[in-house]
C-alpha cells in the first residue's frame, strides 16, 4: 500500500473484514439480550467438547496430573463477564454485576458439555467510566469421565487440588454466594464526636456497622441455602464514608460485600460430623485459597464511587 492510498477507498479485503467484525459485534450484543452464549464462542466450546480443538486450562501441571487420575478431563478456559452501571446502588449493583457473570459462565460451561467449573477467579476493572465496574469470572470447564454434561454445571473457585480434596471428604463445592448491604446514619445528637474523650468506643458507629454486616451476611446465607448446607467465605470487603449533612449534620455510609464459595456436604452424616451454615471470614487465609492470593477483586478501599 502506498502512501497515498490511504485516501481511496477501501479494498475488498478490508471491507470484508470490517462486515465480519460487525457481524460477530451484532451477534454478541443479540446474544446477550436473550441470555444466550454467542454463536462464535458456542462454535469454539464445541470444538474443544468434541476435540476437534485443542482443550485449554488455567490448572498446573500439578494439578492436570492429579485431577485427570480422578476423571476429571479439562475442556477449555472459559470467561464471562457483566460491566454494570449502578442505577440506585453501588453495594447491590455489586451483588448483581457477579449473578450475572456467574448466569453467562454457567451457561458457556454447559455449552461446553461440562460437569463442573474449577479454579474460577473474580476479577474487578474498575475505569474512569462513572458509576461502573466490569466483573469478570474466569476458569476451567471440566467432565467428569462416565457422567453425561450437567444441565447445572458446578462453578467452584476452588483451585483443583482443593477440589480434589474436598470431594474425598464427602463435600461438594456447589457454587458462589454473594451479599451485600449498605446503610445511611444522620448523626443528629453529634454523638461521633469524640476527638477530646481519650480512648473511648464510638457506639453508634459500632452499631452501624453491626448492622451493616449482618444484613450482608443474611443475604449472603439466604443465596447460599438455594446451593448447598455450608459456606466458605473467602472474599470481603467493607467501607465507610462521612459526610457533612444539611445544617452541618454528619452523615456516615457504611457498606459490606462478602462473597462465599458454597458447599454441600453429603447428608445424613451423624452429629458432630455434620456440616452447618457457617461463615469462614479468615479474608486470603482460608485453606480453600493455597498461600497465594486467589482473589484479587477489591483491593483497595481508597475509591468512593456512588452508594
Amino acid at each position: 500500500m502506498g502512501i497515498f492510498d490511504i485516501f481511496g477507498k477501501p479494498d475488498a479485503e478490508t471491507l470484508a473484514a470490517r462486515a465480519a467484525h460487525e457481524q460477530r459485534v451484532a451477534d454478541i450484543q443479540d446474544s446477550l439480550r436473550r441470555g444466550e452464549v454467542p454463536a462464535a464462542i458456542r462454535t469454539r466450546l464445541e470444538g474443544a467438547r468434541n476435540g476437534r480443538l485443542p482443550w485449554t486450562a488455567t490448572l498446573t501441571p500439578a494439578e492436570l496430573r492429579i485431577v485427570r487420575s480422578y476423571g476429571l478431563k479439562p475442556i477449555a478456559t472459559i470467561s464471562a463477564t457483566c460491566w454494570l452501571h449502578y442505577g440506585w446502588s453501588w453495594t447491590n449493583g455489586h451483588a448483581e454485576g457477579w449473578g450475572a457473570a456467574l448466569r453467562r459462565l454457567r451457561d458457556e460451561a454447559w455449552a461446553a458439555g461440562a460437569n463442573a467449573v474449577l479454579d474460577v477467579k473474580m476479577r474487578t476493572i474498575p475505569l474512569g467510566i462513572d458509576n461502573s465496574m466490569d466483573f469478570t469470572l474466569i476458569g476451567t470447564a471440566v467432565r467428569v469421565e462416565g457422567l453425561p454434561p450437567s444441565d447445572e454445571p458446578i462453578i467452584a473457585t476452588v483451585p483443583a487440588l482443593e477440589f480434589v480434596k474436598l470431594m474425598e471428604a464427602d463435600v461438594v463445592p456447589t457454587g458462589i454466594a454473594i451479599g451485600a448491604h449498605y446503610e445511611w446514619m444522620n448523626d443528629w445528637r453529634n454523638s461521633t464526636n469524640l476527638t477530646w474523650m481519650g480512648n473511648i468506643e464510638s457506639q453508634a458507629l459500632s452499631q452501624l456497622w453491626e448492622i451493616v454486616r449482618q444484613r450482608a451476611h443474611q443475604d449472603l446465607r439466604a443465596h447460599a441455602r438455594t446451593q448447598g448446607n455450608g459456606v466458605l467465605a473467602h472474599l470481603n470487603f467493607s467501607q465507610m464514608f462521612e459526610r457533612e449533612g444539611q445544617q452541618g449534620v454528619k452523615q456516615y455510609l457504611a457498606r459490606h460485600i462478602v462473597v462465599a464459595t458454597t458447599v454441600d456436604a453429603r447428608r445424613g452424616i451423624p452429629l458432630p460430623h455434620q456440616i452447618s451454615m457457617v461463615v469462614d471470614m479468615r479474608d486470603g487465609g482460608t485453606p480453600l485459597v493455597g498461600t497465594t492470593q486467589h482473589h484479587q477483586s477489591y483491593q483497595s478501599n481508597e475509591s468512593e464511587g456512588a452508594i
